[in-house]
């Protein structure tokens, strides 16, 4: 699934083999346009299509030589270009654009993809031959909500992304609430999350459940679980007597700067 971790589990391969002294060389199949995936790849002599940089440019198979190269999302690869990929890996050799030409090159491929490659082979979207000249070993990620001891991960993610260093906590709740999320976004999702977490903080503070935007608040949470001790009328009239000031108002009420600032965003949806 999209944001499990395929590439990092990738350079983590790499940086363990025997290609580690190369070039860990990455591209995503399915961010670049169609009509440019072709020179990024196999790379063009000077001059070779409109727009082109004068110096020319080795493309990224060459970059890999000595190396990997990391072919993320590769059940988007248009069928004209997997052809020149399978002849580049039988061959070992590649062809820049505008060139008749062709280099040497010795690397590995890893591959990565969310789609069912199955699938496409049989609706014909997908060389079967490339398939199998790709699949000598082939591993599956498993989605971030079936890893094992997942709040342990999630505290460790945590401490890395500094929230330790501040003293901020996360209570068991927000804890427990966070590991029982689907997270169709992996743990590209939860990094993100984790980081407006932290942004949103004061240091030394223990974030509780309140802390989570809407959407990933607990089902069972009632609507108004945000006003905790104060109702906005409180809120309202402590921000008027302190002519607006935020950190004053928090200080008078007890509560955390980044809690006012998330019940005023409530508010205003």
């Amino acid at each position: 699934e999209t944001g499990s971790g395929k590439e990092h589990v990738s350079r983590a391969l790499y940086q363990q083999s025997q290609w580690r002294e190369g070039k860990f060389v990455a591209i995503n199949c399915a961010a670049i346009p169609e009509s440019l995936i072709e020179s990024e790849l196999f790379g063009y002599q000077p001059g070779a299509f409109t727009g082109a940089n004068k110096h020319g440019y080795i493309g990224k198979i060459r970059e890999a030589d000595g190396g990997v190269l990391f072919l993320d999302e590769i059940g988007d690869m248009p069928l004209a270009l997997q052809t020149r990929l399978l002849r580049v890996l039988q061959e070992k050799e590649v062809a820049p654009l505008g060139s008749s030409r062709s280099w040497p090159v010795n690397f590995v491929v890893i591959s990565a993809t969310h789609r069912d490659l199955n699938q496409r082979v049989a609706a014909g979207e997908f060389r079967e031959d490339l398939f199998y000249r790709l699949q000598e070993f082939a591993l599956t990620l498993p989605p971030l909500r079936e890893w094992p001891a997942l709040p342990a991960f999630i505290t460790q993610l945590w401490q890395e992304l500094g929230g330790v260093a501040r003293g901020i906590q996360l209570a068991p709740a927000l804890l427990q609430t966070l590991a029982s999320h689907r997270w169709p976004g992996n743990v590209r999702e939860l990094r993100s999350l984790l980081k407006v977490l932290l942004a949103l903080a004061d240091d030394g503070e223990v974030l509780s459940c309140e802390a989570l935007p809407e959407r990933y608040q607990p089902e069972s949470a009632p609507l108004q679980a945000a006003l905790h001790q104060h109702d906005e009328r409180v809120i309202a009239a402590t921000l008027e007597r302190y002519n607006g000031n935020v950190s004053k108002t928090a200080q008078a009420l007890g509560v955390a700067r980044s809690t006012l600032y998330r019940r005023a965003a409530r508010e205003k949806r």
